[in-house]
């Protein structure tokens, strides 16, 4: 059984940055939602416009990263959705300081 847990998805996701903006996924909001069911993970992402160029490269970078970082997950699915849309009020505090 693998302990696996959300916030240790997410830790690995703060290493993918958003190469226009600078600043991990996670803290920029476009992380919706992580489920961990023994190897596998399932992230639910959007990007920053639904036209956005780097959709697949960031797509991805997340499966290399959550595999590199995770040895125990085996199975990533990265789903991008368009709605909701995101905006800036996504966004922690700290990514709204770097940007600012």
């Amino acid at each position: 059984m693998i302990d696996m847990t959300e916030s240790d998805v997410r830790a690995a996701l703060r290493e993918v940055i958003d190469p226009e903006l600078g600043v991990n996924i996670v803290d920029l909001g476009l992380v919706y939602a992580v489920e961990v069911a023994d190897a596998e993970v399932r992230i639910t992402m959007t990007m920053t416009t639904p036209a956005c160029p780097l959709r697949d490269y960031i797509s991805d970078l997340v499966e290399s990263t959550i595999k590199s970082r995770l040895a125990e997950i085996h199975r990533v699915t990265g789903d991008v959705v368009d709605d909701p849309p995101w905006s800036e009020e996504m966004m922690c505090g700290e990514a709204r300081r770097q940007l600012g």
